[in-house]
């Protein structure tokens, strides 16, 4: 290998990078935009969520019910006066959750057999779900402040009745803070997609411009001309994915990082390099760059799906989470959570890092396989 040739090589893929305004806009806003925007816009929190209640007891009793469906979880945007006026605001998606208050609901809570009915949008399952649990909580609490009220539990009687006491600690995200969770998720998904759009971006610019037959008849090697391309994706991806850590993740959402940098900038490296691959074998089989995203997109989602992100692969069905074995994203993300959200070392996360290494083997071999091809062909 020639190092003067490389160099070389590697210094006009930067140029032709930093010409490229298109590509350099994507980067920048890929590493600051979308992270910032997914650490606002992704939570699994349900905020002000619309209810419309119809009362029918109109009581003192249904109106303190009422009161407990309060901000920040819930917000009544309505009060309806019939079944219709119920369905239209479920149908129309101005509400997500109807309660519906008997008439008997007074008379009945003072014969302890007082029931009420909740309709809910389960068109989106999670928040359904999670108001659901919010709507259980509720009803626990308001039914505990009647017994009280009743003067049927006392704090002493309460202190003699047998009971579990569950101390709960939650250890790296004690907040429940979404944000921290989404933006750092969006990051290894940022640098999966920009590493490998952006060797694919710079060899379907080559074909583009038809100076892919002028590089391979230089004294140029396959493999110098292969790594050439990538070097610079793995710079620029590393330095605005540092970027976005110091300056979005924890400069602006405080989201801890407690891991060595070093360690985790080395393994990413290495899966920057993997990605880099598979773009550009992908760009050896795509004619232009529309061609190329696409046929990434069709690569990065299902890779993106298996990866635990956004499901764990214990609640996939057996033969996907056998399939999830199959995407190197699951192994990074796993990778990157253990090392920079829990500070985890070597010894915590060696076979996620075999898993890498394996894949990016496999796509290494068959990227420069193709290249090795396509070189010798037009060469």
């Amino acid at each position: 290998m020639n190092w003067k040739r490389l160099s070389a090589m590697i210094v006009k893929e930067f140029s032709q990078l930093f010409h490229d305004r298109p590509i350099l806009f994507i980067l920048v806003f890929a590493f600051t935009g979308i992270i910032y925007l997914a650490g606002h816009a992704i939570s699994m929190d349900i905020k002000n969520y619309p209810v419309v209640v119809h009362d029918l007891s109109q009581s003192k009793d249904s109106r303190e019910l009422i009161s407990h469906l309060r901000s920040p979880y819930f917000k009544v945007v309505r009060y309806v006066y019939n079944d219709r006026q119920t369905v239209k605001a479920l149908d129309s998606g101005k509400a997500s959750l109807a309660v519906i208050i008997p008439p008997e609901f007074a008379r009945n809570l003072r014969q302890n057999k007082a029931d009420f009915q909740v309709i809910s949008d389960g068109t989106l399952t999670m928040s359904a779900a999670i108001a659901n649990a919010y709507i259980a909580n509720i009803l626990n609490a308001y039914n505990l402040s009647i017994l009280k009220e009743r003067g049927v539990f006392k704090v002493a009687t309460l202190k003699q009745l047998p009971q579990v006491d569950a101390r709960v600690r939650v250890a790296y995200n004690p907040n429940f803070t979404h944000s921290w969770f989404s933006s750092l998720l969006e990051l290894f998904n940022m640098i999966t997609m920009i590493s490998t759009l952006l060797t694919a971006a710079a060899m379907v610019r080559e074909k583009e411009h038809g100076t892919l037959e002028q590089l391979m008849i230089t004294p140029l090697r396959p493999v110098e001309l292969f790594i050439a391309k990538i070097v610079p994706t793995v710079v620029m991806v590393s330095l605005f994915s540092l970027i976005s850590l110091l300056g979005v993740i924890n400069g602006i959402y405080g989201t801890p990082l407690r891991g060595n940098f070093l360690f985790f900038y080395i393994v990413s490296a290495v899966y920057i390099f993997i990605m880099s691959g598979l773009g550009l074998t992908i760009a050896i089989f795509a004619r232009n760059i529309a061609q190329a995203t696409l046929m990434m997109l069709l690569i990065i989602f299902p890779m993106m799906f298996l990866s635990g992100s956004f499901t764990p692969p214990e609640s996939m069905s057996t033969w996907m989470r056998y399939a999830s074995l199959l995407s190197p994203m699951r192994y990074y993300i796993d990778f990157g959570f253990q090392v920079l959200f829990k500070g985890n070392g070597f010894i915590y996360v060696w076979h996620d890092i075999a898993g890498i290494m394996i894949f990016g083997i496999i796509i290494f071999g068959i990227s420069l396989r193709y290249f090795k091809h396509l070189y010798n062909s037009v060469a």
